[in-house]
């Protein structure tokens, strides 16, 4: 299996050990360095090829969104922070994943696992505005711009679109992975909704082709964040 190589920018001591133990337990990563502030890791990025990288937020001197501004990193890169509010940033900064701490093992492998599938097809979410979904015994394709909502119904999710419903296992992780969240947003623990064929959004709840969705607290913040943004 071929190794990725990757670093850790991260100035909480506790934080940095964290992710550090959790790189070390998937065998495909293999850990370069590690950077208490982003000024050091960009001076070994100048020098040092990596594929991945893992950076903190909220640092001082020069902050993980600065960094990203500022240089040119050709790193895929999982931002970690304890503050949700700048996950719009972050993608409007082409991020691999955006990782809120205190995040699980399981949640980092998924974004690991997201950052190596885009290593092998790097341009398929530019290219791609469709996806296929297993459905029954055979796979459906969806045309991104046809997505009304998502919704979950116990083990299965449903996806409205213009013409037809589909039924699938595929959970909302994998959906989320694998649907850009700037057409498709996340907006509560049962629902997705397509940013496009939103009606009208009223205190806590959307309207999408006849349909009341609410909104969560959960992703109250994000969904806003990105709705104003196109204001």
């Amino acid at each position: 299996m071929d190794k990725y190589s990757c670093i850790i920018i991260e100035d909480e001591p506790l934080a940095l050990e964290r992710t550090k133990s959790f790189v070390c337990k998937i065998p495909f990563l293999n850990l370069c360095g590690t950077f208490e502030n982003a000024l050091d890791g960009l001076a070994y990025l100048k020098s040092n090829k990596v594929d991945l990288l893992f950076l903190d937020i909220n640092m001082d001197e020069l902050s993980g969104i600065e960094l990203l501004e500022s240089s040119k990193i050709e790193s895929q890169v999982i931002i970690t922070t304890a503050y949700q509010e700048y996950a719009i940033k972050g993608y409007e900064l082409n991020v691999t994943d955006y990782l809120l701490k205190p995040f699980t093992f399981d949640r980092f492998l998924k974004a690991v696992n997201k950052a190596q599938e885009n290593s092998t097809q790097p341009l398929q979410n530019s290219q791609q505005d469709f996806i296929f979904v297993k459905t029954e015994n055979r796979l459906v394709k969806i045309d991104f711009s046809d997505i009304l909502f998502i919704e979950g119904m116990r083990d299965y999710r449903r996806i409205h679109t213009i013409n037809k419903r589909i039924m699938t296992l595929q959970n909302f992780s994998e959906l989320e992975q694998i649907i850009p969240s700037n057409l498709v947003c996340r907006v509560h623990k049962s629902y997705m909704v397509g940013i496009n064929k939103i009606e009208s959004i009223e205190r806590m709840r959307i309207k999408v082709s006849n349909q009341i969705i609410p909104i969560s607290e959960t992703y109250k913040e994000l969904f806003f964040n990105m709705i104003n943004s196109r204001i």
